[in-house]
């Protein structure tokens, strides 16, 4: 157990983790990766490119010293990181590896002023950080396992379909190669993709949301192909458009994810820009599939019609369904787009109507998108409790 000595040591390198935890970060990913290169195959090397995990490394490390005496503050983030690592196949062992580089880096940064009692205080407060860890993705695998059709790791699937969506998002079908059960998932989940990338020499994940609600017979992803400009960002979903074909087979894990429907009698909102409506296209058929009869208001933001993913099926329920409203908005409108908006979505150009104070919000696209709608809800006197939403990268221990 951490004593309140150690405590005081860890809540000393606040003001030093504030000003250079990026730096400390980027020196351990460098050092883990240089005596580790293995790991490079489960790490996201785009999201080392552009800093993102460093980041939100730097940023998990604070938030936990500065909740060193009460972690339990942190159970919530702490589940969302594991949703995250049990995509990936994080094993009790990887703490291990990542805890050595951690503390070497710690002293190594910090030089003389790392004294041997700071570093066991870190060194404590890190295992019991990742004792917690453990436990917690011990349990989602234990859940994974126990579902009718779940597993655990990465298993191969084949692809049974592609459809272009748009010139730049494909839908792939999978079913498992084993011909196996599928697990219901709940939609709002994703999975990840493992592929080989030569161009990397290595293995290389993605998460997708699932884009179609749980129906026992497929998975579906559906992807948009991402400019590369020589950087791991968009390698993944450029290989998913160039190779992937019928029958190919890839490796994902098990669905998994907190960004789910909430179960209540309010009505729902979905607000999406570009491929963030992935995860959101899967509520709504969800939702439809039950047969309920709350009101649902779509707003859906992209560039132009042409690049309007899921824009038929969307039609198709709102005339199949009449407590549903949609909402189009354009960047690059055309003269023939008379029934979309102009511009970047904009929450004040819809009527209040369809935007009631007692709604489920569900948000999901860049930061910048999610972080603008929500200040706008919450300045309309939308309860933050209301607003759920889903942004893709790196986890960290942020109190959101």
């Amino acid at each position: 157990m951490i004593t309140e000595s150690q405590k005081d040591l860890i809540k000393g390198t606040i003001p030093v983790l504030k000003e250079h935890g990026v730096a400390l970060t980027s020196h351990f990913y460098n050092r883990m990766f240089t005596h580790n290169p293995e790991l490079k195959h489960i790490f996201n090397m785009g999201n080392q490119q552009n800093s993102r995990q460093q980041t939100a490394l730097a940023t998990a490390v604070l938030a936990y010293a500065e909740h060193i005496d009460n972690p339990a503050a942190l159970l919530s983030a702490v589940k969302h990181i594991g949703q995250k690592h049990s995509s990936l196949n994080i094993r009790p062992e990887h703490y291990q590896i990542v805890g050595k580089h951690l503390l070497a880096s710690i002293q190594e940064v910090l030089g003389n002023a790392a004294t041997p009692e700071l570093i066991e205080a870190w060194k404590v407060a890190y295992f019991q950080l990742a004792d917690l860890m453990i436990g917690v993705e011990k349990e989602m695998y234990d859940q994974m396992i126990q579902q009718a059709g779940g597993w655990t790791g990465w298993k191969p699937f084949t692809v049974t379909k592609i459809v272009a969506e748009t010139a730049e998002i494909q839908s792939i079908y999978l079913k498992p190669t084993d011909g196996g059960k599928l697990p219901k998932h709940h939609a709002g989940q994703y999975v990840s993709v493992r592929v080989f990338l030569p161009e990397l020499h290595l293995y290389q994940p993605r998460q997708y949301s699932l884009s179609d609600a749980s129906n026992g017979e497929y998975l579906r992803i559906s992807v948009k192909k991402e400019a590369t400009d020589g950087k791991p960002d968009g390698m993944v979903s450029n290989y998913i458009h160039q190779y992937f074909e019928i029958g190919k087979q890839i490796e994902i894990t098990a669905p998994t994810g907190s960004f789910n429907l909430i179960e209540n009698e309010k009505p729902h909102v979905f607000i999406s820009g570009g491929v963030g409506q992935t995860p959101l296209i899967a509520m709504l058929e969800d939702l439809v599939g039950k047969d309920q009869n709350k009101a649902i208001t779509w707003i859906h933001g992209c560039r132009n019609s042409e690049l309007h993913a899921f824009k038929e099926r969307v039609e198709v329920l709102e005339n199949q369904n009449q407590n549903i409203i949609s909402f189009s908005f354009y960047d690059e409108p055309q003269p023939s787009h008379s029934d979309a908006i102009a511009g970047w979505v904009d929450l004040a150009k819809i009527d209040t109507s369809y935007l009631p104070q007692e709604a489920n919000y569900y948000l999901c696209g860049p930061a910048g998108f999610i972080k603008k709608h929500f200040q706008y809800l919450t300045a309309q006197g939308i309860e933050t409790t209301n607003i759920h939403f889903e942004e893709f990268g790196p986890a960290s221990l942020q109190l959101n």
